[in-house]
């Protein structure tokens, strides 16, 4: 039975794909019967949705990060969770990463996309720094999308700099997770300019 991976590794949580029986499965007793628990047993026992999507000799890794001293992240945790279910290996980093600090992170987690979430608005100063260091790092074939709070007049030039996608509140899961797929199949053609 394979379990949740989430092991610390200094600021990085790394939250990998989970197998298809929980590790909640348990012999129902009269007392859980009584309880109400047995539903709640049953439904923990059940294949979790969308993680056998993805053939298992590709594991596409994804880095979701959190530039900046933005300090909210529960899109940032919903997204990583979102992916982690539809079968793709997560690298979350947690709050208030540096440009310096995600770029070598993705250098040294070998990750196919990364993934920005911004929610204070300086998206404009951080995301042209990180294309800047991933291109030193030798990551310019590395996909980069983007999501937050990104005003309509700003995804032109950041698309321009070399985000491949910018979702803003409300995106459906589907459309990420097909977005984090197709960017990660389609590396190997410069994403950053």
């Amino acid at each position: 039975m394979d379990l949740p991976l989430i092991r610390p590794i200094g600021p990085i949580r790394l939250i990998g794909p989970v197998g298809s029986l929980s590790p909640f499965r348990t012999r129902v007793t009269q007392r859980q019967r009584s309880w109400g628990l047995t539903e709640r047993i049953e439904w923990l026992s059940q294949p979790r949705q969308g993680v056998n999507d993805m053939n298992e000799t590709e594991k596409i890794r994804v880095l979701v990060a959190k530039p900046g001293l933005d300090g909210h992240d529960r899109g940032a945790k919903v997204v990583a969770r979102l992916l982690r279910d539809a079968g793709f290996e997560v690298i979350y980093t947690g709050i208030r990463q540096t440009p310096e600090m995600i770029a070598e992170t993705a250098l040294q987690e070998d990750v196919n996309v990364i993934g920005l979430s911004i929610l204070s608005g300086a998206h404009m100063a951080l995301f042209p720094r990180i294309l800047q260091l991933l291109r030193e790092k030798g990551l310019n074939d590395v996909p980069v999308i983007a999501g937050g709070i990104i005003p309509d007049d700003d995804i032109p030039a950041l698309k321009e700099l070399g985000i491949k996608s910018v979702f803003g509140p409300g995106t459906p899961g589907q459309a990420i997770v097909a977005a984090v797929r197709e960017s990660a199949h389609g590396k190997g053609e410069p994403a950053v300019a």
